[in-house]
């Protein structure tokens, strides 16, 4: 369960503090931000803490069921950087080859909700080295063999990834907000938490977002994450949002009252922090 002693998780529901400002490259469009999970110290923690969503995988993180294409054009971008991938840093490399020369790589399936999806391999996603594993000529790690791709063409990961891998713990969604007969689009960029999995993040073991164990970074979201929302937001959007965060953060800085009313922070930054 969330909060137990096995997962020192803090409750989804807490009052958070979000900015609205309108977007610089399109003033017809809005977009609101989070500032209470961009400003928070939240950082990867997969291999040096990470426990998995799933108990019985505990080194395999969020790869436990592969990860789902945003677009066909999101799955092309993938199969491009597979081809790139060798046997000396993809343990799957074998498993992945086409039955027939010239083919495809073997790297999807049909998920449950019937959308395409990284294939499953050993009960993980494919693309996941396994820890421990070793064999002759493998100079690749534990972790995704795109991201290890990624490191080795010293180019980012939001290149070599699937969409939904590189954005998270980011969430990226949409309202229309409605003034009088006129709508206005408004890009929502918050903190991708259990609740915005559905009934799925009900059942994960562990999950980090909220985690006090995972907000240990050196930097807050915002700047750790700055090629991921540039991404997302594009860059006239993202200097904005890096203004904001950059007064709040002098503003926290500046005052020793780190809680309601004043500011909303993180409560597993605080708890973290403690």
């Amino acid at each position: 369960a969330i909060g137990s002693a096995f997962m020192p998780e803090v409750h989804p529901n807490f009052a958070r503090e979000w900015i609205e400002f309108i977007d610089p490259a399109n003033p017809a469009e809005l977009f609101k931000c989070d500032l209470t999970w961009l400003t928070s110290y939240w950082t990867c923690i997969f291999g040096n803490g990470c426990k998995g969503v799933e108990a019985d995988q505990p080194d395999n993180g969020c790869c436990t069921d592969g990860a789902y294409y945003s677009s066909e054009d999101d799955e092309a971008r993938i199969l491009k950087a597979a081809a790139r991938l060798t046997p000396a840093i993809w343990q799957f490399y074998e498993e992945a080859q086409p039955k027939k020369k010239g083919g495809a790589l073997k790297i999807s399936e049909i998920g449950l909700d019937k959308d395409r999806k990284t294939r499953k391999v050993d009960n993980s996603c494919i693309f996941l080295n396994r820890k421990g594993f070793s064999r002759d000529g493998f100079v690749g790690n534990h972790g995704c063999a795109l991201h290890r791709l990624a490191l080795d063409e010293k180019i980012h990961f939001v290149e070599t990834k699937p969409d939904v891998c590189w954005q998270l713990p980011i969430r990226r969604s949409f309202e229309i907000r409605e003034f009088g007969d006129d709508k206005v689009s408004v890009t929502v960029i918050g903190e991708y938490e259990r609740l915005a999995w559905g009934e799925g993040g009900v059942d994960f073991d562990w999950y980090c977002t909220s985690n006090t164990e995972a907000h240990v970074g050196r930097e807050p979201v915002y700047l750790s994450n700055k090629v991921e929302l540039v991404a997302l937001m594009g860059a006239p959007a993202y200097k904005e949002l890096a203004r904001h965060c950059d007064n709040r953060m002098a503003a926290l800085k500046s005052t020793r009252r780190k809680t309601l009313p004043l500011f909303v922070v993180h409560p597993a930054t605080v708890q973290a922090r403690s």
